[in-house]
């Protein structure tokens, strides 16, 4: 009989056998070409810090992007709408219920500032479709296999799950983001699932 310290070994060893298989049988196939022009629905959900206290939200969101345009609607689980965005060259527009317009050159910061997070449309308008500007600022395409990266503006992002990863071209389905706290943001923890295209 062998010793518990070999067992557990042997154990061990199997652990890791089993994940280099599962690993190595991963899709290497990339996503499919960029588009300039896509509808997405699906849920996010988002941990943030405000006043130095951690917050969190969930909801609904709307993605239309055309070229020279996105439209982002945000809204509650139950379909209140809690903010639309519009986006085109040089202006971005956010309208929350009740509030007046407000309209800035930056629209990240200015979901930070009227938001109290940042949804970062100008990375989304590329990770939805599965890409990135990695640290080097080189262009990441994602892959089942190639599913993480870390970003020329702070973000670790990793391609969590595919609709259909054995396809010619996978789309992803959840996409999990993080921004580590620097001294200019705090943390944040953005968690995507897009909806499948019908």
């Amino acid at each position: 009989m062998l010793p518990t310290r070999h067992l557990t070994i042997l154990a061990f060893a199997a652990a890791l056998s089993g994940c280099a298989t599962s690993t190595a049988n991963l899709s290497h196939a990339p996503v499919a070409a960029y588009r300039e022009s896509i509808d997405l629905d699906g849920r996010l959900s988002v941990n943030y810090q405000k006043d130095g206290q951690p917050q969190s939200l969930t909801g609904n969101f709307n993605w239309v992007q055309r070229p020279g345009r996105i439209d982002v609607s945000l809204a509650s689980p139950l379909g209140q709408t809690i903010a639309t965005i519009a986006v085109t060259p040089g202006e971005a527009t956010l309208t929350q219920a009740g509030h007046e317009p407000v309209v800035a050159a930056d629209i990240d910061e200015l979901t930070a500032r009227t938001l109290g997070w940042e949804l970062p449309v100008s990375g989304l308008r590329d990770w939805l479709q599965g890409y990135a500007t990695d640290a080097h600022g080189k262009r990441f395409t994602a892959s089942p296999a190639a599913n993480t990266v870390f970003t020329k503006d702070g973000w670790r992002l990793r391609f969590v799950s595919w609709q259909d990863e054995n396809a010619a071209h996978p789309v992803p389905s959840r996409i999990d983001a993080q921004r580590s706290a620097s001294a200019t943001s705090d943390e944040l923890e953005i968690r995507i699932v897009i909806s499948p295209v019908s």
